[in-house]
């Protein structure tokens, strides 16, 4: 069994106004995660995984390419033990 990893993950870039939340949330939902997406009003995107160590690292990978219309320019993950793990992936509203 592979350890839990939890991060906070901020996206930059055309994140916004392109179904990134969208195919973000639908992306880790295959993957089995748990957590949350949404945009913020800086015009970045910000999502708390969390789940298998492994399926996060993939996820890490889906979302610098993103879905067809984004444009992924910067990445900045940071632990994420302080958020409480939620049950199942949901798109939030925008902070």
């Amino acid at each position: 069994m592979s350890a839990i990893a939890q991060v906070i993950v901020i996206v930059q870039g055309r994140v916004q106004g392109v179904g990134y939340r969208a195919a973000c949330a639908d992306h880790a939902r295959l993957l089995g995660l748990r957590g949350w997406v949404r945009n913020r009003r800086d015009g970045a995107v910000e999502a708390f995984l969390a789940g298998p160590e492994a399926n996060v690292l993939r996820m890490r990978e889906w979302i610098w390419a993103g879905p067809v219309c984004a444009q992924v320019t910067q990445l900045d993950v940071a632990p994420g033990e302080h958020e409480a793990p939620v049950p199942g992936f949901e798109i939030r509203p925008t902070v």
